[in-house]
């Protein structure tokens, strides 16, 4: 965690209004997931600034807004203002340019793991299950945005992967907590966890995984 990034955490915390969790049943230290709704930019910020187990956290974060040549390309493909809007224009020749000069810095300064969306995947996964065997906590935000300020009702499948190698890595069962962020009530509400079972395949369960994972981190 680099000096920028806790400068910046600091200046937050300090300036804006504080967030409470509601957990459904008491948190059982050690490795485990957090599931995460994305709520926008404040979403991601709110979890790495203001959560209580925050200290022990890695979020996933995409790669493309991570690297200054990708992150102007990435930013007008994430629906970072509403197609068509009347200032449209303005917003597609500066806001892309500031992004890649403010945040891939802040990023690499903060407790991230790159998202990688080609064969680099493999990294992704080797450094969530480093963490995982490390103690740590992974955050993940599995939504898709489908529009401005939307996101499809499936969610992306993928990162489930990560329960199968900490199996064979580890022999024990990961626990995923679907955590609802909630910024109108300042308040992150925790689902119980979900316990992966390692004799089972994924394929056998992951639908019911899904199912209970949106439940939770979508209210």
């Amino acid at each position: 965690m680099g000096r920028l990034y806790r400068g910046l955490a600091w200046l937050m915390r300090t300036f804006s209004p504080r967030m409470t969790v509601e957990w459904e049943e008491p948190f059982i230290d050690g490795p485990c997931v957090f599931v995460y709704n994305h709520e926008g930019a404040m979403g991601p910020i709110d979890l790495m600034v203001k959560f209580p187990l925050r200290d022990k956290c890695r979020a996933w974060c995409n790669e493309g807004i991570m690297n200054r040549k990708s992150c102007p390309a990435y930013v007008r493909q994430d629906y970072w203002w509403e197609p068509g809007c009347r200032l449209e224009l303005l917003y597609s020749a500066t806001l892309p340019y500031l992004a890649a000069a403010i945040l891939p810095p802040v990023l690499k300064s903060a407790p991230t793991i790159p998202v990688y969306h080609d064969a680099r995947v493999m990294t992704t996964m080797r450094l969530s299950l480093q963490a995982l065997k490390r103690g740590e906590y992974v955050a993940i935000c599995p939504e898709q945005p489908s529009g401005f300020g939307e996101h499809h009702d499936w969610i992306n499948t993928g990162w489930l992967n990560l329960c199968t190698l900490y199996y064979r890595a580890t022999g024990e069962n990961l626990r995923l907590y679907p955590m609802r962020i909630d910024p109108k009530g300042r308040r992150f509400v925790m689902s119980k966890p979900i316990v992966f079972d390692g004799t089972r395949t994924l394929e056998e369960q992951q639908d019911d995984i899904v199912r209970r994972l949106v439940a939770g981190f979508r209210g």
